[in-house]
């Protein structure tokens, strides 16, 4: 690097020297052998938002306090008695809430969340391949990444930094505003419609691509199916949108087999940075969740009132036998006609009604249904977007809005794709597709409400073997469906109402000052666990 010094009797010389350095500034005074926007590979970006969008990053306390402790309880997929799971009992933990958004939003670093872990890559991905040939692909995917991202949260908190959001280091912006959520939906669908069309089988290969391995294929079948289930958000309250975007998906092509399945694989040897983080709070790793934590009973009653086949492969007993321990028993038992589900809302206080051991259920805990192993191991797929989901919410356009064919085609597709895929977790728990055909044998599709019922029930049931409540919650919240009778727990913070979004992390306050304040203010209804976000409509 060029060094100036400036001599008090060489002053003229000097001011030269100091002008002839800044014309190269940047150039003189960049180190040729580190990495740079002209000399790096931005896949390895693009891997990296992967990981952080399925948890696979540090001890993950987004995963950890959105996914489970908040959404999984919410959806009475699990239940549990751990005291800090607030979500159990609609309890407004501010820390937790703030978990899945991270640092403040205008800065690329705080540890755990989306936008630290997520939005600062993916935007530099799209940023550093714009206008690159040889990353034309890449930078497509890249693009459908980054809805993928921020579906999930705009879905938590409604109006956030969007179109300003990860790109202080290309424009000096570093307190992005809070974009409304409905143009943020109008950005996502353009986004992925444009990217998805413009995916080329003969350009590049996205090496970094811990999804499909650059299968561009695969891509633009994931990238229709997407769209599909963006375009449904808008179900109620754009319904002209919907049925636009919900065309093109159908007309340019979506997932059509499990094989299609969008998934990250952890680190069986329980790596740090690829570990399966949903995997690695219920094996106890957290604490005493492993112990405590079981499917809901809510969830089993209804695979056992309907006797549908997942029981068998998705629930077992006797798993965890000392709540000290995280040993599993070897001789757990995945009898379908002994799973029970745990009751929500329920603790250890001891206060009549109010603890799980007055609860008429109770016997102990080790009777209570776990999570079959085979759905928690560490190096296990974390699911992204399937064709199951896929075909429910084409069975619910065609249902609701009359396109893309039969209702009751998709229907069946659906449910048999969210039974069959549990064999992509282990073959030792697949359903074969016989016992798929049975169970829609015995539940035949029935249109009209009844059907958007059987659809939305079936998808929330899929989203929870997937362990992805946060699909599970915002579905219920677009549809209302299945019906969950809510807990009443004393002190909750919702009136005995199942929360309809996150509150925005109070870090923003001291950061992002003026558009957090904004954003903060114009929250129909405040700023709270009950409002609701755009397309959450009444």
């Amino acid at each position: 690097m060029k060094k100036i010094y400036k001599y008090s009797a060489l002053i003229a010389a000097g001011m030269l020297v100091v002008a002839g350095c800044r014309k190269d500034y940047d150039k003189i005074n960049t180190d040729p052998a580190t990495y740079g926007q002209t000399v790096y590979n931005p896949n390895a970006l693009l891997t990296s938002a992967q990981l952080g969008y399925s948890g696979s990053a540090d001890l993950a306390y987004d995963t950890w306090r959105a996914n489970l402790i908040y959404c999984s309880t919410m959806m009475q997929g699990f239940a549990t008695v751990v005291s800090y799971w607030a979500g159990d009992k609609y309890l407004n933990n501010p820390v937790y809430t703030a978990a899945y958004w991270g640092a403040p939003s205008g800065l690329p670093s705080g540890g755990d969340g989306a936008y630290p872990e997520q939005v600062r890559y993916i935007v530099d991905v799209v940023q550093s391949t714009t206008g690159k040939p040889q990353y034309k692909n890449l930078h497509q995917i890249a693009r459908i990444m980054k809805a993928l991202i921020f579906e999930r949260i705009t879905d938590l908190y409604g109006d956030v930094p969007y179109f300003q959001a990860g790109v202080g280091y290309y424009d000096k912006t570093y307190f992005p505003v809070y974009d409304k959520q409905q143009a943020i939906y109008t950005d996502l669908l353009k986004e992925v419609s444009d990217a998805t069309s413009q995916l080329d089988p003969s350009g590049d290969v996205a090496t970094g691509d811990s999804y499909y391995h650059g299968n561009i294929a695969e891509w633009k079948k994931f990238g229709g199916s997407l769209l599909l289930r963006i375009a449904m958000r808008l179900s109620k309250v754009d319904a002209t949108t919907a049925k636009t975007y919900i065309q093109t998906a159908i007309t340019n092509g979506t997932m059509t087999s499990n094989s299609d399945d969008a998934f990250l694989l952890g680190d069986a040897s329980g790596g740090r940075n690829t570990n399966n983080r949903n995997s690695q709070v219920l094996l106890g790793d957290g604490g005493q969740e492993a112990y405590y934590t079981k499917w809901s009973q809510t969830f089993i009653n209804y695979l056992k009132s309907n006797n549908d086949p997942r029981l068998g492969s998705i629930a077992v007993t006797q798993l965890y036998l000392d709540p000290t321990k995280t040993t599993q028993n070897p001789a757990y038992v995945s009898d379908p006609s002994v799973q029970k589900g745990q009751p929500n809302g329920k603790d250890l206080s001891g206060i009549p009604g109010q603890t799980l051991g007055s609860d008429p259920s109770y016997t102990s805990f080790p009777d209570y249904s776990s999570p079959n192993p085979a759905l928690i191991t560490r190096g296990g797929p974390t699911f992204v977007l399937t064709y199951g989901e896929s075909e429910l919410l084409l069975a619910d356009a065609a249902e609701r809005f009359g396109l893309g064919g039969s209702a009751s085609d998709h229907y069946k597709n659906g449910v048999t794709a969210a039974m069959t895929y549990l064999g992509e977790y282990s073959p030792s728990i697949a359903v074969t597709s016989a016992n798929a055909a049975n169970y829609l044998t015995a539940h035949p599709y029935v249109s009209g409400p009844t059907g958007l019922n059987m659809i939305n029930t079936q998808y929330w049931a899929l989203t929870n073997t997937m362990l992805d409540f946060y699909e599970s919650w915002s579905n219920w919240r677009r549809t209302g469906l299945p019906v969950l009778v809510p807990v009443v727990y004393p002190g909750n913070a919702t009136n005995g109402t199942i929360p309809r979004r996150f509150p925005y992390p109070t870090s923003e306050a001291g950061t992002n000052t003026v558009n957090y304040d904004a954003a903060h203010n114009s929250v129909p209804g405040g700023d709270l666990l009950t409002s609701r976000v755009w397309w959450d409509a009444q």
